[in-house]
C-alpha cells in the first residue's frame, strides 16, 4: 500500500464539489425471460475537472457538441460490469457517461478517476 492518502485531499471542502448524482441501472431477467431495469440515484462528493473539455465538431452533414471531464472521489463509480451498465453522472445540468475508470484503491482509503463523455451525443 502506498503511504500517500490522497483521499484527504479529495474530501477537503475547498477541492470537493457535493452536487454530484450517480444514476446507476441494473438489468434484471425476469421468469418471462423479459429484461427489467431499475435506477438508482446517489448523490456524492468528488473534484471535477476538464479532461478534453466542450467542443463542436463539425462532420458532413452535421455537427454535435462533445465533451468530457474527470472525476476523482471515493464513491466507487463504474463503467459498467455485468448486470450494471455505465453509470450516469448529473453534473451542473449536463448528463455524463462514465467510460473509464482508473482504480487507486491502493492510496490510503482509496479513491478513483474516472473519465465521463458528454450525453446525447446528438446532431
Amino acid at each position: 500500500m502506498a503511504n500517500l492518502d490522497v483521499s484527504d485531499i479529495l474530501l477537503d471542502p475547498d477541492f470537493m464539489d457535493t452536487g454530484l448524482v450517480c444514476t446507476r441501472s441494473v438489468q434484471t431477467v425476469g421468469e418471462n425471460g423479459r429484461t427489467t431495469t431499475s435506477d438508482v440515484n446517489t448523490t456524492f462528493a468528488g473534484v471535477v475537472t476538464s479532461d478534453k473539455g466542450d467542443f463542436l465538431e463539425r462532420l458532413a452533414g452535421l455537427e454535435r457538441k462533445k465533451g468530457s471531464i474527470t472525476i476523482h472521489t471515493i464513491f466507487p463509480l463504474t463503467a459498467g460490469e455485468g448486470d450494471i451498465t455505465a453509470d450516469i453522472v448529473t453534473w451542473r445540468g449536463k448528463k455524463y457517461t462514465v467510460s473509464n475508470i482508473n482504480d487507486y484503491q491502493h492510496f490510503g482509503r482509496g479513491f478513483v478517476s474516472a473519465t465521463c463523455d458528454l450525453l446525447p451525443l446528438a446532431g
